[in-house]
């Protein structure tokens, strides 16, 4: 089935839109933009500058894709936003094309859901699945992995990390990255315990849970250090793939710089 576009509707020719696209009113296409299957704008959703996006997203009115990075150092080079398929973004959602001290790539995954008003900058990559409530800020550089929530109005520092199956609350300042599976707040943010909930909807078992539980109270809480505190779960006979990624996500954090592991990238 073609592309259904409103009339009220610019779209410039040299776009590419698959079949099956919805351009409601007052959308805005730029001459870069490739749109695939089943994607529906609704209405006054702005896509400029090079962007491609997937399959069967949905974004609700007044999104802009593809601004330039609000960088003072841009210099107008040709970066691009990709986003994948099936994402839900909402009213307000800004994502920002890339600057030129990286990759050059602004990234969304799929099966994402961006609440209105949330801001992706410049340069941040997010993984699948993940659930980003309202007005949320996430600076340059920021990486956010999969199945990670971030709930309402939390200001991301630049360059920093979120780890998968985290959780950070509202009106957090993440200044650190966020370790995978712990949930984390305040201002600064810091973990405070695991995110159970996600891990027993994700169906890790009791034994995983209660090895993560361990690692939070040594490290977080008796604070022995990373190395003590592998030390003390290895005698336990605690070993999991979970246990592994967190404390290798530690690691990569300890050798950064401030809390923030790729702030060693930013340096160099």
């Amino acid at each position: 089935m073609a592309a259904s576009i409103a009339t009220t509707a610019w779209v410039d020719p040299r776009a590419k839109i698959a079949e099956e696209v919805e351009i409601g009113p007052f959308c805005v296409i730029g001459p870069d933009v490739s749109i695939g299957a089943g994607t529906r704008l609704l209405n006054n959703v702005t896509l400029m500058g090079c962007v491609k996006l997937g399959k069967d997203n949905l974004l609700y009115p007044n999104c802009v894709i593809g601004g330039e990075p609000q960088d003072i150092s841009y210099q107008g080079t040709d970066t691009r936003v990709e986003i994948g398929d099936s994402n839900i973004i909402r009213e307000g959602v800004t994502v920002n094309r890339a600057s030129e001290k990286e990759d050059g790539v602004t990234r969304v995954g799929s099966n994402n859901f961006l609440m209105a008003g949330v801001h992706v900058a410049h340069d941040c990559k997010l993984g699948d699945h993940i659930i980003i409530a309202n007005g949320t800020m996430l600076g340059g550089h920021v990486h956010v992995h999969d199945r990670a929530s971030i709930s309402g109005g939390v200001a991301v520092h630049h360059y920093s990390t979120i780890g998968s199956y985290s959780f950070t609350g509202g009106l957090s300042r993440v200044l650190h990255d966020v370790p995978p599976f712990m949930l984390a707040e305040g201002i600064p943010a810091r973990p405070r315990c695991i995110n159970i909930v996600a891990l027993k909807r994700n169906g890790f078992t009791p034994e995983v849970i209660d090895t993560l539980a361990e690692a939070h109270r040594l490290l977080y809480r008796s604070k022995v250090g990373l190395n003590a505190a592998r030390e003390t779960l290895g005698a336990a006979g605690a070993d999991c793939p979970q246990l592994r990624s967190l404390i290798q996500f530690i690691e990569v954090q300890n050798d950064g710089r401030h809390g923030r592991g790729r702030e060693a990238k930013r340096a160099a």
